[in-house]
């Protein structure tokens, strides 16, 4: 009676199935798989861009890690948070214990005046995490056409391909009125398509308006301190792995471990394999008919005794 229900069940299951399969397959082949749009025809996917720290073998650059914090902290940081990182972790980077003190102290952070008790700014300690730019998400959406700018510190483990994403996102700023896209023009297929006031056009976002200006502008924006050349496709390639790192700073730890994981998992398999072969080799199989002469046997319908068989 179980299995009966269970096979109903199970058919039952298998219909409703059917069912959506075939009222899907029919919408779509009467009314299409939807109206096209401009963030459907014209978004698009972030740019391939190789990083040190990419692929199974990567590593952390430590001088690009140090020129992506000098982006943040010199233009990023005027809007977005990276409230998930303390200025301790700057070690890791490659930066002196006297570096790392040098750097929280030039930060101010939340504090509380000691004689009065009143709310004040001191100058952060390793210890203090990055602060916020505003005092609360309302002060941040007044000061930014009502949208608040998002936190970074884990930005791109939040975004498909997060280092290609931020690394586009930032050097993907276009006019729309020439933007196209494998011939196609975006104003020639959508001539309603318009970038309202206070937004800018880049295809990498989603809806292709974004409230952020383009935070690089120029060339030379920053001055980096090992001399490299501070061109837009630099500095968005340092910040995005710099960000890489604020969201997963023991990425190129787990890569490491891994490897001796897999040996071990290999080797163990070969290990087993040979015990197996060990442990049953006097094992030899029944051949078929011994099988069944034994089935029989069991049931009593043959005797045991071959001599008696005919």
């Amino acid at each position: 009676m179980i299995r009966l229900v269970g096979i109903l069940v199970g058919l039952g299951f298998t219909l409703v199935v059917l069912i959506a399969f075939g009222t899907g397959a029919y919408t779509a082949a009467t009314e299409g798989l939807g109206e096209k749009t401009a963030e459907s025809e014209f978004h698009l996917d972030p740019r391939e861009v190789h990083f040190a720290h990419s692929g199974p073998f990567g590593h952390w650059d430590n001088q690009q890690l140090q020129r992506g914090y000098q982006v943040y902290k010199e233009v990023c940081s005027a809007c977005h948070s990276l409230r998930q990182v303390a200025f301790r972790n700057l070690a890791d980077l490659g930066y002196s214990e006297a570096e790392v003190k040098a750097e929280a102290a030039s930060w101010q952070v939340p504090g509380i005046d000691p004689n009065t008790g009143e709310a004040n700014l001191r100058p952060g300690t390793p210890t203090d995490y990055f602060p916020s730019p505003y005092p609360n998400s309302v002060a941040a959406a007044a000061a930014n056409n009502n949208a608040i700018p998002p936190d970074l510190s884990l930005m791109t483990k939040a975004r498909h391909h997060g280092p290609q994403y931020v690394y586009s996102l930032l050097t993907g700023y276009r006019d729309p009125a020439t933007f196209s896209v494998e011939g196609e023009r975006l104003a020639q297929e959508f001539p309603e398509f318009t970038t309202p006031p206070g937004l800018h056009f880049n295809p990498y976002f989603a809806n292709l308006n974004i409230a952020m200006a383009p935070p690089l502008a120029a060339d030379g924006q920053v001055t980096y301190a090992d001399g490299t050349e501070a061109t837009i496709d630099q500095m968005a390639q340092d910040v995005a792995a710099f960000l890489t790192w604020t969201a997963e700073p023991t990425l190129i730890k787990r890569k490491q471990t891994g490897w001796p994981v897999l040996g071990f998992l290999i080797f163990a398999t070969i290990l087993a394999w040979l015990a197996k072969k060990q442990i049953w080799a006097p094992v030899k199989p029944a051949k078929r008919k011994d099988k069944a002469d034994r089935v029989l046997e069991d049931a009593e319908i043959i005797s045991s005794d071959p001599s008696s068989r005919t």
